[in-house]
């Protein structure tokens, strides 16, 4: 009874987390990545394995919005004057790859016997890395923003923006298929270019002012519900055109990328896209036909060779030709020889056009997740060698490591405080990032020329979106001490290596912060006191020297009663308030040097 009234997938939800939950910790702790974890446990419960579920098709509709939701991300993370600067590799490099990689593996295919249409699908298929796995794998390492870590970012998005004309290459190349007059053709054109239209100009004038309105409610669910459907709204305009889904969720990011809300779109979206993107690959490993692998095994080992030579050949050798050191041509070649999940996509539009058969597309298939298991293992070969390297105190420029050593800042809190330290930070040349809960104060901000952005420091997920994680500081600026406290804790538990600089706003709150062991603590109405203290000493006539006295011995009879407080309480201490100066004698100012010339 308990099983009839069970909703639908279910029992199926059930297996396939604990299926994770067993495979991605073995993966990973072998150093393999979760990427290889996903894969193992799809191919072990699907319906070449345990049978424990059916068709990865599926699945594999749904899992597909994880790949959505990465580019999504991933755009957030360029804004178009940086996506700019990358031209030459997207449009450069990229092109070059999977232009004369497709053309290898066609050639290759046409050798052994396919026919043109099922050598072009299959050559350009397989010429396509994975975006999702690449990624991953950058992610994973911390590579991401390394410099070979971007030209492979630019490689996979101009393969990402590849699958666009491939897709419709399969449909010229099906019989009866596509337009077919030039009136045909010009009304698909001109509903393509509306649909980019119609999202570039939501994106730049619609978005921002609907997200001010949205956090002033406070209400994260509905900011959650917004990002979701700004993510999956641009896609399915792109798909509703017959455009790649992703690339419209990868072009929403982009327009997003200078919004105030980036880095909180970022955080909300990264739960989502974490699990779709691991049901994605299990959903790929289930549609492993291991009998059909086992019984064409030297084809698909072959196939594997080829494939990861020629893509790893033509990624090192285009990248020594565009400028690249060794050590990172090496690394690119190592992390892109995979085949992709686009590969999927097109394998799966051939069938269905009639341009492949299932079992040369199953082949297909499985050469492309052999790949995708291997790098994994390239990669950590790669590692393991300059790792023996080091050891032994070899310098071998194809090996190097690569560490960013440029100081960030992360600044809590933008009112009036936060402003000056931003000020003073940026005139060293320091880069920061600031972020705020207040869309009033961001919009103040941003009119004066400053990146705030929207976010809310005692969330963990948006802490590390914003930085938190590369800060070397990171500084408190806030004036709600309990919001401070929590913020605190997240920044030690999370990000240990971030030294904290807080404001605090009287002297309960310094004591707090004090027991905190924060690197640095000032309270926000100190210094100021202290300069108009002294202001008015002098207007009253008082000597220059007095005045310097007199604040000596303020701060030092200020920092006695701190300590006295921190054992006692508040209320202890307070006969240090109202004390009056010493006179210094006018022999005690005329030893001074002399007795610190002895001393020294």
């Amino acid at each position: 009874m308990a099983t009839e009234g069970a909703p639908p997938f279910f029992a199926e939800a059930i297996v396939f987390l604990a299926a994770t939950c067993v495979a991605v910790p073995i993966a990973k702790r072998l150093g393999l990545g979760s990427v290889v974890g996903y894969l193992a446990a799809g191919a072990a419960i699907g319906p070449h394995g345990l049978q424990l579920l059916g068709s990865g098709e599926d699945v594999l509709h749904v899992a597909e919005l994880g790949v959505v939701l990465l580019l999504f991300v991933i755009g957030l993370e360029l804004d178009p004057r940086k996506l700019w600067r990358m031209k030459r590799d997207i449009f450069g490099l990229g092109t070059a790859q999977v232009v004369l990689t497709g053309a290898s593996l066609f050639a290759v295919a046409r050798l052994v016997g396919m026919p043109f249409s099922t050598a072009f699908v299959a050559g350009f298929g397989l010429a396509l890395s994975s975006t999702a796995f690449a990624l991953q794998i950058l992610q994973e390492r911390g590579q991401l923003s390394s410099p070979y870590g971007q030209r492979a970012f630019g490689i996979l998005l101009l393969q990402d923006i590849a699958i666009v004309p491939l897709l419709a290459m399969v449909a010229i190349l099906a019989p009866g298929e596509g337009p077919s007059t030039a009136a045909e053709i010009v009304t698909e054109v001109l509903i393509v270019l509306g649909a980019v239209a119609a999202v570039i100009l939501t994106g730049r004038y619609l978005i921002s002012p609907i997200f001010l309105f949205l956090a002033a409610s406070r209400a994260r669910e509905v900011m959650l519900t917004a990002a979701l459907l700004v993510a999956l709204g641009s896609a399915g305009i792109m798909h509703s055109v017959g455009l790649s889904m992703a690339l419209g969720a990868f072009l929403a990011g982009v327009l997003l990328a200078e919004s105030s809300f980036r880095h909180t779109l970022e955080a909300d979206i990264e739960p989502f896209r974490s699990l779709l993107m691991g049901l994605f690959f299990v959903a790929v490993g289930m549609s492993l036909d291991v009998s059909l692998v086992i019984e064409n095994w030297l084809v698909v080992a072959a196939g594997v060779a080829i494939v990861m030579g020629i893509k790893g050949l033509f990624l090192w050798g285009l990248s020594r030709g565009t400028g690249s050191p060794n050590s990172d041509a090496m690394r690119i070649a190592v992390t892109l020889p995979q085949g992709g999940e686009f590969a999927f996509v097109l394998f799966t539009a051939a069938v269905s056009n009639s341009l492949l058969d299932y079992q040369t597309a199953n082949l297909l298939n499985a050469i492309v997740i052999l790949t995708m298991l291997l790098t994994p293992l390239a990669c950590l070969a790669l590692d393991r060698l300059a790792a023996r390297a080091k050891a032994l105190g070899v310098e071998n420029p194809s090996i190097e490591t690569f560490d960013e050593a440029a100081p960030t800042v992360l600044v809590i809190g933008f009112g009036r405080f936060g402003m000056v330290v931003a000020q003073i930070l940026t005139s060293e040349g320091l880069e920061i990032t600031a972020i705020d809960n207040r869309p009033d104060r961001i919009d103040y901000a941003r009119k004066q020329g400053y990146k705030v952005y929207y976010g809310d420091a005692t969330r963990a997920d948006v802490l590390a979106a914003a930085g938190a994680g590369k800060a070397a500081l990171v500084a408190m600026c806030i004036e709600n001490d309990k919001i401070m406290a929590r913020a605190i804790d997240e920044i030690r538990d999370g990000f240990p290596d971030a030294l904290i600089f807080c404001r605090a706003t009287d002297r309960a709150h310094v004591l707090d912060l004090t027991r905190r062991g924060v690197d640095y603590q000032i309270r926000e109405t100190f210094e100021s006191s202290v300069v108009f203290g002294r202001a008015a000493l002098e207007a009253l006539g008082t000597p220059l020297d007095r005045i310097d006295q007199i604040e000596e011995d303020v701060r030092a009879r200020d920092q006695e009663r701190l300590a006295v407080q921190m054992e006692q309480g508040m209320f202890a201490g307070s006969d240090r308030l109202h004390k009056v100066t010493p006179r210094r004698r006018a022999e005690d100012k005329q030893d001074m040097p002399a007795q610190h010339n002895e001393t020294a």
